[in-house]
């Protein structure tokens, strides 16, 4: 097998899947020592023509083929797409639109994040070669089993996707996953600007001293990862940034005596710039401190006890409607429904709340009840006695 390894190959490629109703898309990439993922391969496949692209040949311009991701008449088919579109988003071609089979698997009773392999083997009936799982596809050349192996993903995708699109039509589903599909295509997720790297971490307080050293020490570690292309962890771990919010640092003798900081950091090329980073925040915390709304009311007494009733109702709707329990509610949607009958969360609109929200209200106001019927758990209506009427 041939790799397209020439603009002139791609944009010959390129023509025959415009006007085609969709493109199944996967890649092959390496990041565990880079901040930036290296795409070293592409594999494309359409009803009547596929290809597998080598974006790292010397010869070769991929920007009509950003155009076809891009084009939202042609339907993108991934399967377990974040990491891919984050990859094409950074080259400014998000792929839209989108159609991800992880999740609709999801939504098609094939359980939680079904792997690839799985979902072909229970709806394609074929068993797939997985010896080139674990190649450097960064190497060159590759093999014409390793080529190979990468074409049968999309190939096999392509089959997959018309599938579980009409079951997904058939069962009145496919609205629920094009509701995730607006979520993995939403840019905010694949954010990499510096002063927004501290809304992917946890902080743990609220102070403005603490939230502005955190903000600035988050940036700090992710322009650090950019500019040296490796990997946030190897710069900085995220319990340091939090030691450091809390402790505030200025000088080399007390950034060394934080237990989360590596010995000697304070003397590496990183400690003088980290250290500045903490003064500079320290001028205005006020200031520079982001704003964190508290969206969360404080927990009721009782509110581990009906998270966990919850969780048994969340349950047994998912395994009644045969899809994933995850898809329809998180643990943390199941904590705000328990403190807030009216939270801000999605398994309180849309779909999510026909399927389990409405319910899980009911439960709340004793209106529903979970019997044990054996090994499974049913879900009943309560009927409430009327009340008498009093004595006149």
């Amino acid at each position: 097998m041939t790799p397209i390894t020439t603009t002139a190959e791609l944009e010959a490629f390129c023509a025959k899947l415009k006007g085609q109703p969709f493109v199944a898309v996967d890649t092959e990439f390496m990041r565990e020592t880079t901040y930036w993922p290296k795409l070293c391969l592409i594999q494309a496949a359409a009803p009547s023509a596929e290809a597998v692209i080598d974006p790292l040949a010397d010869d070769i311009d991929l920007s009509c083929f950003l155009d076809i991701l891009r084009d939202e008449s042609i339907q993108k088919v991934f399967h377990a797409a974040r990491q891919d579109v984050e990859i094409f988003n950074n080259l400014g071609a998000m792929p839209k639109p989108l159609f991800d089979t992880q999740v609709a698997g999801m939504a098609a009773g094939f359980g939680e994040q079904i792997a690839y392999d799985a979902l072909v083997r229970q709806m394609l009936k074929i068993e797939i070669d997985k010896s080139s799982r674990f190649t450097d596809w960064a190497r060159r050349p590759l093999s014409d089993s390793q080529l190979t192996y990468a074409l049968a993903d999309v190939t096999h995708l392509a089959k997959l996707y018309p599938l579980l699109r009409q079951r997904l039509e058939r069962e009145g589903r496919l609205a629920w996953v094009t509701d995730e599909m607006n979520d993995l295509t939403d840019p905010a997720n694949y954010d990499v600007e510096p002063e927004n790297a501290w809304k992917r971490l946890r902080p743990r307080r609220h102070t403005a001293k603490y939230l502005a050293v955190y903000r600035a020490v988050a940036a700090w570690r992710e322009r650090t990862a950019q500019l040296r292309d490796q990997p946030r962890g190897r710069i900085l771990k995220d319990d340091a940034i939090d030691e450091i919010a809390t402790q505030t640092p200025t000088d080399a003798d007390a950034l060394d005596r934080l237990r989360s900081v590596p010995k000697g950091f304070s003397g590496s090329r990183f400690g003088p710039d980290l250290l500045a980073a903490v003064r500079e925040a320290l001028k205005d915390p006020e200031g520079y401190a982001p704003v964190i709304e508290k969206t969360r009311q404080p927990a009721s007494p009782a509110a581990g006890a009906v998270v966990e009733l919850l969780k048994v109702l969340l349950k047994a709707r998912a395994e009644e409607a045969g899809v994933a329990s995850k898809l329809i509610a998180t643990v943390a949607d199941l904590e705000q429904i328990a403190n807030n009958d009216n939270a801000d969360t999605a398994a309180l609109k849309g779909w999510r709340r026909e399927a389990f929200g409405e319910d899980a209200l009911k439960l709340k106001r004793g209106e529903l009840a979970l019997v044990l019927d054996g090994a499974r758990v049913r879900v009943v209506e309560v009927r409430r006695a009327p009340k008498a009427a009093s004595a006149g």
